[in-house]
This record gives structure tokens, C-alpha cells and sequence, in this order.
């Protein structure tokens, strides 16, 4: 497995209690596979990526990346491993308006101390993976809504991650658009071995998915497979925990 979580729970200050966002967890995913994780508002989805990006540190339980265990890491040895193993994208692209689509990308390379010449042709790469080669030199404003998710998701896969997070990829897109950026992500999770998982609310999205999970009042449960199909190595390689 490149991502497991493993009895995750987590709560947040609520007056003068606490308010659970995630109860006893457990989640198993393993690379050139997509799980899609669906719930309501609220439920406990973007607190499950965030723990799952190791940007916030749950109350209990554990979450190994690539088979190392996080728990008692240090933040500078956690920024580390998200540079390294952890591609993440966000809702929003947030591309910096002053950098071209290249641009965008080698500063994740530049970040994690690559050669500038070396990191421009990994930069081409993606970019001509997600269909924007011809696109390189265009600026955030210059692009549409689908591209500029489209670098956001190549600024991901920048530092070759073996775990890639995805937060509501579509929300902001078209039917049309918002189908071209789920394929995308399907395809790249299969073709550079990620363990993915893919958070959204939008049920149109899941047939994409190799195994789906749903999330309420921070409880995650199976829900299987799309249609029914065996995918990524089957249920067996493949598990979301229940909370029992």
C-alpha cells in the first residue's frame, strides 16, 4: 500500500467539547488505483484529506506513506514527505498570475532543489500529458477553467509523487470540462502508479473510481465498486475499513 490510514480520529474544540470529524478511519490504497471518497457537506471529507496530506495531525491513529509511519515526525521532516511522496490538488488552482503554465511547475522542481534544465523538460512532459504542451508559455489569465485545473494537476505530479489527494477537482467546471478532468485523473493515476484518492460530492463523478467509499458524521464506510467491476487488484487489495 502507498497510502494507509489505520484507526484515524480527529476532533476540533466545540465550546466546551469536542466535535468529532473523523471516527476510528481506516482507509487502504494502493498505487495506480483511485478511490473516490462521497459524502454531504460537512461529513468529514476535506478533514480525511487533510489528514491524509499530513497537513493536520489526528487525535489517534496512524497514516503511512510508502510504509512510514507519520506518526511522531517532525514538521520539517513532514514537509519532506509531502514534497517528495505527496501531490496535492486543491479546489482551486491558485496558479501564481505572473508565471506561465512551465513556470508553474518548475518551481515545485526548484523547491525540491532540481536542475532548472532538468526541471523544464519534466515540466514539458506533464504539461504534454495533460494535453497543454502547445500552452507552456500562457499565463493563468490566458487560460480556461479546465486548463488552468489542468496545470494544476501536472504542478501536482511535478516531484513524481507516489500519493496524489484530490480536493472537489470539478467543482468549478462544466459537465463537459468537469468529465475531461475526472478522465484525466483516472488515466494518470494509472499510468504513473499513484494511490489517489479523490474527494468529492458530486455522484456523476464515481463511475471514473476503481473503489468508492462514503463518508457521514466522519464515519467511512464501503460502498465498492462502480458498476460492479474489479479493478487495481480487486476488493482484497483494496479495502476501506468499517468502524466496528
Amino acid at each position: 500500500m502507498s497510502l494507509e490510514l489505520t484507526g484515524i480520529t480527529l476532533t476540533y474544540p466545540d465550546g466546551d467539547s469536542r466535535l468529532t470529524a473523523l471516527d476510528h478511519v481506516g482507509l487502504d490504497v494502493p498505487r495506480g488505483s483511485l478511490t473516490a471518497v462521497v459524502g454531504p457537506s460537512g461529513s468529514g471529507k476535506s478533514s480525511l484529506l487533510a489528514v491524509a496530506a499530513t497537513l493536520v495531525a489526528p487525535d489517534s491513529g496512524t497514516v503511512t506513506v510508502d510504509g512510514t509511519p507519520t506518526t511522531g515526525m517532525s514538521r520539517g521532516d513532514l514537509t519532506d514527505l509531502r514534497r517528495r511522496s505527496i501531490g496535492i490538488v486543491f479546489q482551486q488552482p491558485n496558479l501564481l498570475p505572473s508565471l506561465t503554465a512551465a513556470e508553474q511547475l518548475q518551481v515545485m522542481a526548484h523547491i525540491d532543489g532540481r536542475k532548472p534544465r532538468g526541471a523544464r523538460d519534466r515540466a514539458m512532459e506533464l504539461l504534454d500529458a495533460v494535453g497543454l504542451a502547445g500552452q507552456a508559455g500562457r499565463r493563468p489569465h490566458q487560460l480556461s477553467g479546465g486548463q488552468r485545473q489542468r496545470v494544476n494537476i501536472a504542478r501536482a505530479l511535478m516531484n513524481d509523487p507516489t500519493v496524489l489527494l484530490v480536493d472537489e477537482p470539478t467543482s468549478a467546471l462544466d459537465h463537459e470540462r468537469g468529465a475531461a478532468v475526472m478522465e484525466l485523473i483516472t488515466r494518470l493515476t494509472h499510468q504513473r502508479a499513484t494511490a489517489t484518492v479523490l474527494v468529492t460530492h458530486d455522484r456523476a463523478l464515481l463511475a471514473a473510481a476503481d473503489r468508492i467509499a462514503e463518508v457521514h458524521d466522519g464515519r467511512l464506510t464501503p460502498a465498492g465498486q462502480p458498476n460492479g467491476r474489479t479493478k487495481g487488484g480487486g476488493a482484497a487489495a483494496h479495502r476501506v475499513h468499517t468502524n466496528e
